[in-house]
């Protein structure tokens, strides 16, 4: 099996990091590994915001929090296995990660439940 890359503290980059984060299953699935007191297996995640999210999308997920420097994660058996970096992080970004998470838990107290989100209107023609 190939090796996991895993950026040393030093290669981690501001952009690499929002870049990561911009993706909202991204940051859902962040935001519950950080909440988490232990690493947190893959399959943990085939639903996320009650969607279900095919394996190979998945995989496409942890890698780009792995490669942003976001996670730590660690084959065990069958199961890939995930950390979050945060302490790292913090030295690297003072209060980077904690803004963030803070950002997204009140954009999702805010949001109104999908049944009764305002349909939007079809944009008008030019004639």
């Amino acid at each position: 099996m190939r090796p996991l890359f895993h950026p040393p503290l030093e290669h981690i980059t501001i952009e690499a990091v929002l870049h990561a984060l911009s993706d909202p299953v991204r940051v859902a699935i962040y935001a519950q590994i950080v909440a988490s007191s232990c690493s947190q297996s893959c399959s943990k995640f085939l639903k996320v915001k009650q969607k279900a999210i095919p394996k190979s999308t998945l995989s496409r997920h942890f890698k780009a929090l792995r490669e942003a420097g976001l996670i730590q994660s660690e084959r065990r058996g069958v199961e890939m296995h995930n950390i979050s970096r945060c302490p790292e992080l913090n030295n690297r970004f003072p209060g980077l990660i904690p803004a963030i998470l803070n950002a997204y838990h009140v954009q999702m107290k805010s949001k109104m439940p999908a049944g009764n989100a305002a349909k939007r209107k079809p944009a008008r023609r030019a004639k």
